[in-house]
Order: C-alpha cells, then structure tokens, then sequence
C-alpha cells in the first residue's frame, strides 16, 4: 500500500514524497519503481493521536471553530467535525475541512461509500441545540450527528455537551428533563442559563470556549482509564 508522508493527501491527488526529497504522485509510483530499482516507498507512522469528534449544531457559535480546532490540535487531538444540517450554514466546511484533514460529515453515508473518518476516543457537542439536545435525550437518531451521539453514550466513550438555547428554550420543562438525563447517563454538561442569549436580542452572547478547552486536558485522561462493562 501507498505510504503516504505529511501533508499528502491520497484522496485529493497532492504531490507526495520519496524519502530522497522526490516528488512522487500516486500515478507516478511505478515509474518511479522502474527508473530506479533501489528506491523504497516511505514508512510513515501510523497516527496515533487520539480523535476527538466536534460536533456542531445550528447556532451562530458554529462558525466559531476554527480557533477551537487549532486549541484541540495543539493539545495533542486529531479533530473530525461533524454537523447537522442546519449547523453546516454556520460553518466554513472547507476551511475545516483543511485545517482538520478530514472532510466535515454532514448526512450518513451511502451503504456502498467508506468510512471516511477514523473512530472517535471522545466527543464534544458545540454548540448543541434545543433540538439536538431533546432528540438525543430521546435516543433519536435522524441525522448523522445524532446517530453517532447515540452510538457514543451506548459505547460509554467520554462526552461533553455545550448546550446553546436561547433563555427562553432554556426554561422549558422538556429541556430540563433532556439536560438532566445526560448528566445521568455521565454527559459533562457545559451550561450556565444566566450566559445563554435572549431572544431578539441585538446583541451575541459569548460562547463558553475557554470552559470547553479547559476540560481537553481531562477528556484525553479520561480515555486512557478502561470503560466499565
């Protein structure tokens, strides 16, 4: 198989290269080969990063991740972001999608298609919506995000939500319940009502990204410690 060296992406046709400093694409591996009998393809290491899944949902703060991803890749994280449909109108796919090396997954994949993203060790739900927050609470799992939300309380990985209502959602009764139940199910709920925006107010409330990168040093602890079976 084709090792592939940094910042070489086999999927997009990028320039790879030899451990000589060569430039060698994927349709030019056997001509290397011919023209040189003595070269080897690069063994490149497998990554062993750990993978955090960013999932976010319909709310202004999704186009705020880009500083968050680059927070978690410095801390040792190899982030995947996941939206659900609405949360994709937030957000740069692209820009993500470059800065992360994985493509932002938004529907489920056709049964025929590969998996494109590496297994998840952790989640981060940011921001979660009112909708998210209730249908998940629920076991619903009509979107990709929710689905892989619901796979991961079965699977018992570590979790941290980030609820963004406005205050008035907040108030409702089924929203308490939903909250409740995934703190129950051990969900690290992220959530201060007196910080959450209005309705129709003029101005963003501020997002709780630095209580959200404050708790990375403790998500990467918590998956090295077996889960209970």
């Amino acid at each position: 198989m084709w090792s592939i060296g940094p910042g070489c992406r086999r999927d997009q046709g990028i320039v790879c290269y030899s451990s000589a400093g060569i430039a060698v694409g994927g349709r030019d591996r056997s001509k290397r080969a011919v023209a040189d009998p003595q070269w080897k393809e690069p063994i490149v290491p497998a990554d062993t990063r750990p993978v955090l899944y960013l999932v976010a949902c319909g709310a202004p703060p999704a186009g705020e991740l880009t500083a968050f991803v680059r927070d978690a890749q410095a801390q040792g994280w190899d982030v995947c972001v996941i939206a659900t449909p609405d949360g994709s109108k937030f957000l740069d796919a692209g820009n993500l999608a470059g800065l992360s090396g994985h493509p932002v997954r938004v529907r489920y994949k056709r049964p025929d298609e590969p998996d494109v993203l590496p297994p998840p060790n952790a989640l981060i739900v940011a921001p979660a919506t009112f909708n998210t927050v209730n249908k998940w609470a629920q076991g619903i799992s009509d979107t990709l995000a929710l689905g892989l939300l619901n796979e991961a309380v079965g699977l018992r990985l570590p979790i941290v939500a980030v609820p963004w209502p406005n205050a008035a959602l907040a108030a409702h009764p089924v929203f308490a319940r939903s909250i409740g139940a995934l703190r129950e199910w051990g969900i690290t709920v992220i959530l201060d009502a007196a910080r959450l925006p209005q309705p129709e107010a003029q101005e963003a409330a501020a997002f709780p990204w630095d209580e959200l990168r404050a708790v990375l040093p403790g998500l990467r602890a918590e998956r090295t410690e077996p889960q209970a079976s």
